[in-house]
C-alpha cells in the first residue's frame, strides 16, 4: 500500500484546491492513506502552517508529510523534499520556512532534494498551482517507496530556509512574548513556556493582566477551562506546551484584536 501521507494547507475547503491534489495522489497510489492534517490555515500564513505542522508531526505516523502554503509559488523559491530523523519521515513543501520547525521536531534534516523540476512532475505544471502539479504528485511517488535521489537533485539541508524565530522578553515584572498560533475557537498560544517562567513573579501569580495593543484583560491561571465561569479569560499551558490565552467558551485573539506575530504583555494581576 506504500507510506501514509499527511496532508496540510491554507488551501481551505470552499475551493476544490485541496480535493483535486488528493486526486492526484489517488491516481498515483490508490492504496495510500492520506490524513488531513488542517486546510483551515489562515491564507499565506506560513508562520502558523509551521507551528501546526510541528505540533502535529510528532504524533504522525512514518510517512511522507505533504504541507503546502506557497505564496511564492512560481517565483524564486525551491520545491523540496527533505528526510528527517532516522525513522524515515519525509516531508515535501515549499522552500519557505515551513518545513523547519517540524523537521527539528523528528530529529533533523538528513538529506534534501530540489524537486522544483522532479521527473515526477505532472506534465505541462502550472506556475501557480505547484501543489496539484508537483507537490502531489512527488508525495505520492515518495508513498510508493521511489527515493529521493529519484525525486531531485540533491541540495545542502543546512540551506534550507527559515522563518525568524521570536523570543520572549522577560523583564523584572513583565514578560513580552508574541501569538505564536491561534487556532480556530481563538485560543492564543504564545512563544513562551512555563520554563521561561521559572524564577519570574509570573509563575506564582493566580491572575495575570494580559495586554495588546490598547486591550487589556485579566486571565486566571488554570490548569483547565472548567476552572473559570464562561466567558472569562485564563493563562494556562496548551497541549504543546506552551502557555496560552484563552476565553472560556469564547474567543480570545477576538476580545484582544491578536493576530499571529502580535505582542503580548503579560505581568502579575492583584
Amino acid at each position: 500500500m506504500g507510506l501514509p501521507i499527511t496532508f496540510l494547507t491554507d488551501y481551505g475547503v470552499a475551493d476544490d484546491f485541496a480535493g483535486v491534489c488528493r486526486a492526484v495522489i489517488a491516481r498515483i497510489a490508490p492504496g495510500v492513506q492520506v490524513i488531513d492534517i488542517s486546510h483551515g490555515i489562515g491564507r499565506h500564513d506560513v508562520r502558523e502552517a509551521a507551528a501546526v505542522l510541528a505540533d502535529s508531526l510528532p504524533y504522525a505516523p512514518v510517512g511522507v508529510h505533504l504541507a503546502i502554503v506557497d505564496p511564492g509559488v512560481g517565483g524564486r523559491r525551491r520545491a523540496v523534499a527533505v528526510r528527517a530523523g532516522d525513522e524515515g519521515h519525509l516531508l515535501v513543501g515549499p522552500d519557505n520556512g515551513l518545513l523547519p520547525p517540524a523537521i527539528d521536531h523528528l530529529g533533523g534534516a538528513a538529506e534534501a532534494v530540489d524537486i522544483s523540476r522532479s521527473p515526477f512532475r505532472l506534465e505541462h505544471p502550472s506556475a501557480t498551482f505547484h501543489g496539484r502539479d508537483v507537490f502531489a504528485p512527488v508525495a505520492a511517488r515518495l508513498a510508493l517507496g521511489r527515493t529521493l535521489e529519484e525525486a531531485g537533485e540533491p541540495i545542502d539541508p543546512a540551506g534550507l530556509e527559515r522563518q525568524p524565530v521570536s523570543r520572549p522578553r522577560l523583564e523584572q515584572h513583565r514578560a513580552v512574548a508574541h501569538a505564536e498560533r491561534i487556532d480556530g475557537f481563538g485560543n492564543i498560544s504564545l512563544d513562551l513556556c512555563r520554563a521561561d517562567l521559572d524564577g519570574h513573579p509570573l509563575a506564582g501569580s493566580p491572575r495575570v493582566s494580559v495586554g495588546s495593543r490598547k486591550r487589556r484583560r485579566t486571565a486566571t491561571r488554570a490548569v483547565a477551562f472548567e476552572e473559570v465561569p464562561d466567558g472569562r479569560f485564563l493563562f494556562y499551558e496548551d497541549s504543546s506546551g506552551r502557555m496560552a490565552i484563552a476565553v472560556n467558551r469564547g474567543d480570545a485573539s477576538e476580545v484582544l484584536d491578536l493576530r499571529v506575530g502580535d505582542v503580548v504583555e503579560l505581568e502579575p494581576a492583584p
